[in-house]
């Protein structure tokens, strides 16, 4: 029978999934499922992370892969724990490296965007810490994926087709191991045709024997060396093995009696802290929708505008966090907003594609993970006969040298991926994320709001029509976003643009633990691939 795998004329509705022994969400279903295996295999939440990552990499590569950087919140044993695996700039990457090469700004293709890649560090240092059973059990299912083979799922097909459209103009042999990777009949697969990863499968053996040390010391790592020298990349072996991940605390704001937490800088968590720290010293919303709307449109473009000025490494950053998250900075911004859209800029409070996944068990413990490549499959860099697409994140830095992210040696960059953590009076209440570029932050208020402001529980908040802000004035808003509501924030001034298409809106999930009865309740992305499964 055929059919188009992305044609939906009739909506479709999916209930919120509840559980009690563990559940998992993420945004492709055999990415969810290798979580579940773990769970009934005796592993905890942090051990089902570290599998869905894995086989993110294989299910999803259109979105994250082998050379992917990471973030973690951890909710164990009653504690909040944060990880930042993001990888630095090479040594030898500078200003004046990239320049020299003919740039004016760092490129998004090619070996030069590529930083230090953080998530095969991540896993292993998640299970070192936190994990149950063997480190090379947690990557079974992704690499029983990769070597067997498994229907390529209908949005990751559009995806793979849009990133084949991107790279097909380059004529460099360095993108050539990316088509013969990624596209050995010269073209994307198509959705349920069967797809393996052999060699894919080889490297992430390598990594499960040798808690991913083999990707920064051993063969792995020479063989990235080698192709980056041949093909006067930047990143080298050096740089590798001496990255290590970083524990970090978790930073928060209060909204609506619950505290919200995100990864500080350099991940650009702080941008939805401020958007809700502007929100929560509004007061309560009232019942008219257009104002809630454009009071949220509001707060988080101003806090984007100072995300976009003043986020770097966090050693960095001037002004600091807490400045940008004081409460008598967070209400004069708040004062900002009226009843016509603004035209933002960043203050200043000194006088003078990605893959999200949540997991969780029956012991309470709860995974907020994220792991991207950042845009799609990345840099196009592959390394020949590893299935490692290596991403393209240095292309977030700045060659301005007034501006605060700009590129320096060992530095780590401004980070769009985010995963978030709510709790309440002490107690984990639950993970959430919206990932997506720079849709996250925006995806992250909106979620929280739905669900602290607009009592929606967590499939609902994720089925509600997203909005995005681009620049200026202008939102730009789902093809089923309400026209009602899209022609009153008009005549508030804001400049609406109706897509034609939901994909760039962000994918999220969120996963809710009830601390009396311990029950479980998540929901999953209607825009794409994604799962929740029970326990």
């Amino acid at each position: 029978m055929k059919h188009d795998a992305l044609y939906y004329p009739s909506a479709s509705q999916r209930m919120v999934t509840f559980g009690s022994r563990g559940m998992v969400a993420t945004s492709q279903a055999l990415g969810a499922q290798a979580g579940i295996q773990v769970l009934q295999q005796g592993g905890n939440a942090v051990d089902a992370a570290i599998a869905v990552a894995a086989a993110l990499t294989v299910v999803e590569p259109t979105s994250n892969g082998l050379g992917s950087d990471a973030f973690a919140i951890v909710w164990v044993n009653g504690e909040l724990h944060g990880l930042n695996a993001s990888g630095p700039a090479p040594r030898a990457a500078s200003v004046e490296a990239i320049r020299a090469r003919g740039h004016d700004k760092v490129p998004e293709h090619g070996v030069l965007p590529v930083t230090v890649p953080g998530a095969p560090a991540a896993w292993a240092a998640l299970s070192e810490r936190f994990g149950k059973l063997p480190f090379a059990d947690l990557l079974a299912p992704a690499i029983a994926l990769a070597e067997c083979g498994f229907p390529i799922s209908p949005v990751v097909s559009q995806m793979w087709e849009e990133a084949h459209a991107d790279y097909r103009p380059y004529g460099d042999d360095v993108f050539k191991p990316w088509f013969d990777t990624f596209a050995p009949n010269g073209r994307a697969p198509r959705p349920g045709e069967r797809w393996t990863a052999p060699d894919h499968a080889s490297t992430l053996r390598a990594i499960a024997a040798t808690r991913g040390q083999a990707f920064y010391q051993g063969e792995l790592a020479e063989r990235i060396d080698a192709f980056m020298q041949e093909h006067g990349g930047l990143l080298c072996h050096e740089d590798l093995a001496a990255f290590r991940p970083e524990w970090v605390e978790p930073i928060s704001t209060r909204y609506r009696g619950h505290d919200i937490w995100e990864i500080p800088p350099n991940g650009s968590g702080l941008i939805a802290l401020q958007a809700l720290g502007i929100l929560e010293r509004l007061g309560e919303e009232g019942r008219d929708p257009v104002e809630t709307l454009h009071r949220r449109i509001e707060a988080t473009k101003l806090g984007y505008m100072d995300g976009r000025h003043y986020i770097t490494e966090r050693g960095a950053m001037q002004p600091s966090v807490e400045q940008l998250l004081a409460d008598d900075y967070l209400r004069a911004r708040a004062g900002l907003i009226g009843e016509r859209a603004l035209d933002p800029k960043h203050g200043n409070p000194i006088k003078g594609g990605t893959v999200y996944l949540a997991t969780a068990d029956g012991d309470g413990n709860m995974v907020s993970f994220i792991q991207s490549n950042y845009m799609g499959f990345g840099s196009g860099i592959v390394i020949p006969g590893t299935g490692i697409s290596l991403q393209n994140r240095g292309c977030s830095f700045s060659l301005d040298p007034e501006h605060a992210n700009v590129l320096a040696p060992g530095k780590r960059t401004y980070h769009t991926i985010i995963p978030g953590f709510i709790t309440r009076n002490g107690e984990a209440v639950g993970p959430f994320g919206v990932m997506g570029g720079y849709m996250q932050p925006q995806g992250h208020v909106q979620v929280i709001t739905a669900m602290l402001e607009d009592r929606l529980n967590p499939q609902a908040a994720l089925d509600l029509p997203r909005w995005k802000w681009t620049e200026g004035r202008t939102v730009e808003v789902e093809p089923n976003f309400p026209d009602h509501l899209a022609q009153a924030l008009a005549r508030r001034g804001h400049q609406i643009v109706k897509t034609a298409d939901s994909i760039s809106f962000g994918r999220g999930q969120i996963i809710l633990r009830d601390n009396a009865s311990g029950v479980l309740c998540g929901g999953t992305e209607p825009r794409t691939d994604s799962a929740v499964l029970p326990w």
